[in-house]
């Protein structure tokens, strides 16, 4: 078969192939970002290895780990916690239900952060809004 041969179908079918593998090389994290995770993944306690949300080492910058997170200041928790516990009234702050998650939330991604800053060369963790996985859950985004 020669390339006069190949239909247009299957040009565009070996371009996205091709755009697929470029982005996966891209995205594909470095060694020392999948050593963080699989020890984030290791020395986990069974409490942070059941949470819904699981935190990520995203890149290595220096002595930094940046690491994804479900919230900050542009998308508070309640909106996730809300996804993830729909059950509880999560507009309440009072509510002993909405505190007790939003205690485990902090709980567990401060035990993300301590297993990452333990580890050499680690110095500080940057969080960073995990806008893929929000989305995923059809919640909104903040653009910036």
């Amino acid at each position: 078969m020669n390339f006069r041969q190949i239909k247009s179908w299957q040009w565009a079918l070996l371009v996205i192939a091709l755009l697929v593998a470029l982005d996966w090389a891209i995205r594909r994290p470095d060694a020392r970002t999948r050593e963080l995770n699989d020890i984030i993944a290791t020395q986990a306690s069974q409490k942070l290895k059941d949470y819904p949300y699981q935190f990520q080492v995203l890149r290595v910058e220096g002595g930094t780990a940046v690491m994804s997170t479900p919230r900050n200041f542009d998308s508070p928790a309640f909106r996730m916690l809300g996804v993830l516990y729909p059950e509880i009234n999560v507009k309440d702050a009072n509510n002993p239900a909405f505190i007790a998650v939003e205690r485990l939330l902090g709980q567990v991604q401060d035990e993300a952060k301590d297993i990452v800053l333990a580890q050499p060369g680690i110095t500080d963790v940057r969080w960073e809004l995990d806008k893929g996985w929000l989305r995923r859950q059809g919640l909104e985004v903040p653009d910036r």
